[in-house]
């Protein structure tokens, strides 16, 4: 059996069609205010970008981008190169973790260590 390029685009569309539906579901439950505000269409078009900057980075496995989009709702569309947060462009570009998936996860627990100082700081 032969698949034809055009198979594959479509095949590769069809893809990302589910996923970028998976993820509105899942940034439209973890982050219902923020989708609220933004809208169907900018929910959808930040899915996309953070696909394109999570690519840029080597990251491609599904969940891996979803924690990337994840943090681009928490910190921002361009948090990757927000001045006022390097410690998350510094594991970004950390070259010694060369697994995107460590990378994300590492990425990951200094968001949530982040968010847990400034909650504990707003508090005070």
């Amino acid at each position: 059996m032969v698949i034809h390029p055009a198979q594959m685009a479509a095949f590769s569309q069809s893809a990302t069609e589910r996923f970028e539906s998976r993820m509105l579901e899942h940034l439209n439950t973890c982050f219902p205010e923020q989708c609220r505000a933004w809208g169907e269409p900018k929910v959808r078009s930040t899915i996309r970008y953070g696909t394109e900057r999570a690519s840029a980075y080597g990251i491609t496995a599904q969940r891996d981008v979803c924690r990337y989009i994840d943090l681009m709702v928490l910190f921002g569309p361009d948090f990757d190169r927000d001045s006022s947060l390097p410690w998350l462009s510094a594991v970004l570009n950390d070259r010694a973790m060369r697994d995107p998936t460590v990378k994300l996860e590492a990425l990951y627990n200094e968001g949530k260590r982040h968010q847990q100082r400034a909650n504990g700081n707003a508090r005070s």
